[in-house]
């Protein structure tokens, strides 16, 4: 069993990493580290925990005892982390954060269905953001062929978990319940590894919005294409085979078909000479700790999907 910690366990990104990780056949989660909460039991953050495990959280990690590490803290901690901290060696780190998704320092940017092959020879691996990961699924398939020459317009509809565990005005209950809000728009910070990893010839148009659900990102995106929707999906379903957690669906694919689950579902519609496309992940999952997973598994030459058939919460 290989020994697994993690840094900043009290957000949301942590705390479903635990979930994954208890139960998972092939690891042991040894260290759960949370600075503002040492010494209290995980469930007295993550209440639905109880009755699961008794760990409670560590006040500093010992990495010499471990052979994964995941760093969940807010965006710009992991370099900070560093700084004051030598990772033993074979230590395999996973950062969630944003710090390294440019790929410096030796990080692999890990979107399995991109460059699977070198998140499974890697020993730093920076995980994709939950925008992103939508997004560059979406357009994948066409960016292999050449076929991004226009312009891509997105809108994506987020829930509140993206915006992390800390309360804010925008978070609040009585703002978000049975509301919407644009923010960002064509200034998301997730546009910049999109661009990186995707090289469109066009620009892609990124119009994010707050939902008043918990979780998961319904994206829809359209742009020129050249291709009959026929054609359109047979690259899709070409581009996505063998890869566990990505489908093409036949149809209109709606956000209760992932929330809970390590998938995500791309739909196709042909009008005129513009695809449209809707891909929906869960953020928390896909999007954050079970793509992270995902990437461990593939790191410690596991199946793919150990630890990760998770039921969707279809109503």
């Amino acid at each position: 069993m290989k020994k697994v910690g993690i840094i900043g366990g009290a957000g949301y990104t942590a705390g479903e990493l635990v979930r994954i990780l208890i139960n998972h056949p092939a690891v042991q989660l040894c260290q759960v580290v949370s600075e503002s909460h040492p010494g209290e039991p995980l469930w007295s953050v993550h209440g639905g925990l109880f009755g699961e495990t008794e760990m409670c959280f560590c006040e500093s990690a010992d990495l010499s005892q471990l052979d994964v590490l995941f760093l969940c803290g807010a965006h710009g901690k992991s370099r900070g982390f560093w700084a004051s901290h030598k990772a033993a060696e074979g230590l395999k780190i996973i950062d969630l954060a944003q710090d390294f998704r440019d790929q410096s320092e030796g990080y692999v940017y890990g979107l399995p269905e991109w460059q699977r092959d070198k998140i499974a020879g890697a020993s730093k691996l920076a995980n994709p953001g939950c925008f992103a990961t939508a997004i560059q699924l979406a357009l994948l398939p066409l960016a292999a062929e050449g076929l991004l020459k226009n312009d891509v317009s997105v809108t994506a509809i987020t829930g509140s978990t993206g915006a992390g565990v800390k309360p804010s005005d925008t978070t609040h209950f009585s703002w978000r319940s049975n509301n919407l809000s644009a923010y960002k728009v064509f200034e998301h910070q997730h546009l910049a590894e999109v661009g990186r990893n995707l090289r469109p010839e066009g620009e892609i148009k990124f119009v994010p919005i707050r939902g008043d659900f918990t979780r998961g990102i319904f994206a829809t995106l359209h742009t020129p294409c050249p291709l009959s929707l026929e054609q359109a999906q047979e690259l899709y379903e070409s581009f996505y085979s063998g890869h566990p957690f990505t489908f093409l669906f036949p149809g209109a694919p709606d956000l209760k078909q992932v929330v809970n689950t390590n998938k995500a579902l791309i739909g196709l519609e042909k009008h005129g000479d513009t695809l449209v496309i809707t891909s929906v992940i869960d953020n928390l999952l896909k999007g954050a700790s079970g793509q992270a997973v995902q990437n461990m598994n593939l790191m410690l030459g596991l199946p793919e999907d150990s630890g990760l058939r998770l039921k969707a919460s279809a109503f």
